[in-house]
């Protein structure tokens, strides 16, 4: 389909007007190339520059959330008016009130498809406007940002951890600071808001050079909907060098995460970019190309698992026997026979999961398969449950693994001086604390399709969670990697990052690849196209080189 076609055969060639509202600390001028790319292909495009520290139209007062969307709303009413639409040039009157759907529009909004695209930050204030004037509004497009829910502040959504903890004091304060935060002055200081990757040198120098303080309260008043909204059409535009992608967050939705429920909704449909945070920037043309797309409904959807089992409770790829099981509070031990004391495979699930997910991870079909093989081969498989339910929980399950594992070595059934730790999917990253400075207890870390280090979009600080990092303190310590050939490229991305570190720090290692192997391949591949009997072999492969590390030395 070429873009007249995506524009559609309208009565004129500018029935479809993008009103493209720019995240935090920027203005209209990042979206100059992809407005004038979506012109030339018969579109209109109105670029929106929010008010400033300033204040709104000379008031003096700092602006908050509420005088955004309000701005908003006066673009979306001048363009169903077939007026200006340029925030920054002309006087478009006074935003109506909630209340009053229509506004000031007339009759001639009908003739115009207004498609309101939000890029970070900007979402809030876009999505506070499509919930004032839903019927004035056919599409809104989600640039590289989760939609809000209602009641929750945009510094909850800011990916770098410590500007999210900085944000949060500041909220939560009885009379909170209303100074403007300072826009980023770096290279590195940009990358905290997300991911730089793909942006040419002069683009990435204009945003360090033009960017300007973002007004604190726009950042900490909540976003208050009356879900008027809920049915406008949506798109998700996830650019996948930040650490989203389609089949990362269709992933969620298997897990059943119900935060993640409203995008499976009839209306919502989700399109990529191969690049970083801003692509306005990076790539332009594709960017405009994406959302012409997404104003003709192109795009996936993503689904629930109706009838079938999600992938993760699937059964395993292997029969595996039945052994005893003792449970203990959060911790499974599924015991071998014969007479210890007896090495043990501690398996480490992934994340994050959604809070109250059942059954819990240490009943997952995956792990009791690799717990219960380990048994049959004289070792004690642990599954447990650890509180990584969100990318701040990482330390929580930290210290969650520290205790299973201390509770395991105590046992009189176990040989404390023979332990194994299996880390699996996203909880990959927790294995840098015992990278770091492994125990000599410690005979073995294995990782299967592993998170090896943070996606940038998560934010999270310092080296504690780089496995690569902790790779210099590793030492001889043998370490397995099962590496997914059909992995998600942005997971792929860390496994190369550490597989690299370790060759530059002289680690003990052994990959087993599983070239048809997808993410979670022992149970989410069981009824797909891969060979059964080479993901059996690669299960099989893995256990018995874990195995055979608890007997080394």
């Amino acid at each position: 389909m070429n873009d007249a076609e995506r524009i559609g055969a309208h009565d004129g060639p500018t029935r479809t007007h993008f009103l493209l509202v720019p995240g935090a600390f920027t203005g209209g001028w990042v979206w100059e190339e992809t407005a004038a790319r979506l012109r030339a292909a018969g579109a209109g495009a109105h670029t929106v520059t929010l008010v400033g520290p300033e204040g709104a139209r000379g008031s003096g007062a700092a602006p908050d959330l509420e005088a955004y969307i309000g701005e908003v709303v006066r673009v979306i009413d001048a363009v169903g008016r077939g007026g200006p639409a340029d925030s920054e040039a002309a006087d478009l009157g006074d935003p109506a009130g909630p209340g009053d759907e229509a506004g000031s529009a007339d009759a001639d909004a009908a003739a115009r498809d207004i498609v309101l695209v939000g890029h970070g930050y900007g979402l809030h204030p876009a999505l506070g406007a499509a919930d004032r004037r839903p019927g004035l509004v056919a599409r809104l497009v989600a640039l590289d940002t989760a939609p809000p829910q209602d009641g929750h502040p945009a510094w909850a959504t800011v990916p770098d951890q410590g500007v999210r903890e900085e944000l949060a004091a500041r909220a939560g304060s009885a009379e909170p600071d209303g100074g403007p935060l300072p826009p980023p002055d770096s290279a590195a200081a940009w990358r905290r808001w997300g991911s730089t990757d793909g942006l040419p040198g002069p683009a990435l120098e204009r945003l360090i050079r033009d960017a300007v303080p973002q007004p604190l309260h726009t950042l900490l008043q909540p976003l208050h909907l009356t879900g008027a909204a809920t049915d406008v059409p949506t798109t998700g535009v996830l650019c996948t060098a930040n650490g989203a992608s389609i089949d990362l967050v269709q992933m969620r939705v298997s897990l059943g995460d119900p935060a993640f429920q409203p995008l499976t909704a009839p209306g919502v449909r989700f399109l990529e970019l191969p690049t970083g945070h801003w692509p306005m920037l990076s790539c332009p043309d594709g960017l405009a190309d994406v959302l012409l797309r997404a104003a003709a409904g192109e795009g996936r959807r993503l689904t629930l698992a109706g009838s079938q089992p999600p992938p993760h409770l699937r059964p395993f790829v292997l029969d595996v026997p039945e052994v005893p099981c003792e449970r203990n509070e959060t911790i499974d031990l599924y015991l071998p026979g014969g007479d210890g004391p007896h090495p043990a495979v501690i398996v480490v699930h992934g994340g994050p999961i959604p809070e109250g997910i059942r059954p819990t991870p240490r009943e997952w079909p995956t792990l009791t398969g690799y717990a219960r093989l380990a048994a049959a081969h004289g070792a004690v498989g642990v599954t447990f449950d650890h509180r990584l339910y969100d990318i701040d929980g990482y330390p929580r399950a930290a210290e969650d693994v520290a205790a299973a594992v201390a509770r395991v070595r105590e046992d009189p059934r176990v040989d404390g001086d023979r332990i194994a730790l299996w880390f699996f999917s996203g909880g990959g990253l927790l294995a840098a604390d015992w990278l770091s400075a492994p125990p000599p207890w410690l005979r073995c870390i294995a990782a299967s399709y592993p998170i090896l280090a943070p996606l940038p979009n998560w934010g999270l600080d310092g080296d504690r969670f780089r496995p690569a990092a902790a790779l210099r303190g590793a030492g001889d310590l043998p370490l397995v990697v099962v590496r997914a050939g059909r992995e998600l490229p942005e997971i792929a991305a860390t496994v190369t990052e550490f597989l690299t570190a370790a060759e530059a720090h002289g680690a003990t290692l052994e990959v087993i690849d599983v070239p048809d192997g997808h993410h979670g391949f022992e149970t989410a591949d069981h009824h797909s196209d891969a060979d059964p009997a080479a993901l059996r072999t690669a299960v099989r492969s893995a256990l018995r080189t874990v195995l055979g590390r608890l007997t080394d030395r």
